[in-house]
């Protein structure tokens, strides 16, 4: 994976049709997706139960662009060897999910893959001070992880510039995470992300025998982004 802060549409496959997740998948690159975004909830940390590492390693072989394994679990420690091992390509974990998230971050370093952080909306970004050295990528959830479909809370904005003027120019990207559809897009990129993962905002309207429909969805929310980059500089 090369750096870049060009803008990254990550489509969420909690959006996607669970019976047919390698067609889904199949569609969505070829349609122009940069990333695909697993979201794993436990059921405990959040309130909603998805994926594990059998479904990482079953998808894996349908994903050529970069998988992006998000763990909304906790404990998270014991889990990344398993996820790591099903292919993630980026492995992200909660600040919130366990006491010592320095060590946490070592130890998805450890397996050789990109290391996440994801902060909740009610934590604040300067709380990533001193793990910033340990990352490759920051989540911003601008919605109470756990759900798809919710609204996108606006006040993460200025959490999304606060990061950005810490982290400088390290290369650590910029995820968000919630609600971003062609009518945020344009807001959080201005403010700094440069990685939004989007899931009924992408998925929606479309489907594996109707394509064309997320590409349509996948480029409306990149232009907006790019219009609104286009305007700040």
């Amino acid at each position: 994976m090369t750096f870049s802060r060009s803008i990254k549409i990550a489509p969420s496959i909690l959006s996607a049709d669970f019976a047919d997740f390698g067609r889904e998948i199949e569609a969505i690159e070829d349609q122009g997706c940069d990333w695909v975004h697993v979201d794993v909830m436990d059921g405990h940390f959040v309130p909603n139960l998805t994926f594990g590492p059998p479904l990482c390693k079953a998808i894996r072989p349908h994903i050529t662009t970069v998988m992006d394994v998000h763990l909304m679990i906790a404990p998270v420690d014991p889990y990344i060897d398993a996820f790591a091992e099903a292919g993630a390509d980026i492995i992200t974990a909660h600040l919130e999910a366990g006491p010592h998230p320095h060590r946490t971050l070592q130890a998805i370093r450890a397996t050789g893959k990109k290391a996440g952080l994801a902060l909740n909306p009610g934590t604040p970004v300067e709380a990533v001070i001193p793990l910033l050295d340990l990352t490759d990528l920051i989540c911003v959830m601008t919605v109470n992880p756990g759900f798809g479909g919710q609204s996108f809370i606006a006040g993460q904005l200025v959490q999304i510039r606060r990061l950005k003027a810490l982290i400088g120019d390290r290369p650590i990207h910029i995820e968000v995470d919630g609600g971003v559809d062609p009518a945020t897009a344009p807001l959080v990129a201005e403010a700094g992300a440069d990685v939004l993962v989007a899931g009924s905002a992408v998925f929606r309207g479309g489907s594996v025998e109707a394509p064309e429909k997320y590409g349509a969805n996948i480029r409306a929310i990149r232009e907006s982004a790019n219009a609104a980059l286009h305007l700040a500089a």
